[in-house]
């Protein structure tokens, strides 16, 4: 009960004090830049949670995330808390890639919207295309995007088969892409839970998978490359 009143009030809170401020910033004509109010409450929401639930973050391999190169994150998902620690943890611009039914959610999806994170509604392809092909452009302009590239979180912490649609969007934007391992967050606050534990959450960088000059045929090797690197990551720590 003390876990659920603890992430019921952190989520409120937050979610309201760092909402109105990203609203009335879009409301008045606010510009998306780096290190921005989007960008900065961004990550107050997201150390927020972590605090309020009682989960601290911590990086493997920090040297590879460079802020000065935009990328596609692919990643492992199994819980509330993976969202938490990359928004904490990671620098630079970071949107991430997410169902377009979150766009209901009060407040938290008018936010999504308005700091242009990118909606992806799966039951329309021709909608996911031309979100691809925006989600591309941004990427061009410096951001990076994140995708849990399950598409859904896992219900026991395993790796789920990968969706394609984030290797596609990596080679639209010839971008390279970055396996990124979450450890511990299904331990903590698996799928269905409201009611986080306290504990650390460990992200493990991998090595940067090239792009250039891959076309939409690639899509499957690229696919089986990532997929690769995260066993290999959560390999590493006995997670596979």
């Amino acid at each position: 009960m003390i876990g659920f009143l603890r992430y019921l009030g952190s989520f409120l809170g937050f979610t309201s004090w760092y909402g109105v401020q990203i609203l009335g910033s879009a409301l008045f004509g606010v510009k998306q830049r780096p290190g921005g109010v989007y960008d900065r409450c961004s990550r107050g929401w997201a150390r927020g949670m972590l605090w309020g639930t009682g989960m601290k973050a911590r990086v493997v391999g920090r040297e590879r995330l460079d802020p000065s190169v935009p990328v596609v994150y692919v990643s492992n998902h199994a819980s509330f808390a993976d969202i938490w620690a990359i928004i904490t943890e990671f620098p630079g611009t970071v949107r991430f890639v997410y169902k377009r039914q979150m766009d209901w959610i009060p407040i938290f999806g008018l936010c999504l919207r308005a700091m242009k994170h990118i909606p992806i509604d799966r039951k329309r392809k021709s909608k996911t295309f031309a979100a691809y092909d925006g989600a591309a452009e941004q990427i061009r302009q410096g951001i990076s995007a994140v995708v849990f590239v399950e598409g859904t979180r896992s219900l026991d912490g395993r790796l789920l088969p990968f969706k394609k649609g984030s290797f596609v969007l990596a080679i639209l934007a010839q971008a390279p892409v970055v396996p990124v391992f979450c450890e511990n967050t299904h331990a903590l606050m698996p799928s269905g839970s409201f009611s986080p534990k306290p504990g650390m959450v460990t992200l493990h960088i991998g090595a940067p998978i090239p792009t250039s000059g891959l076309g939409h045929e690639d899509r499957d090797r690229l696919a089986g490359a990532a997929r690769v690197a995260l066993l290999g990551l959560g390999a590493e720590e006995g997670e596979q």
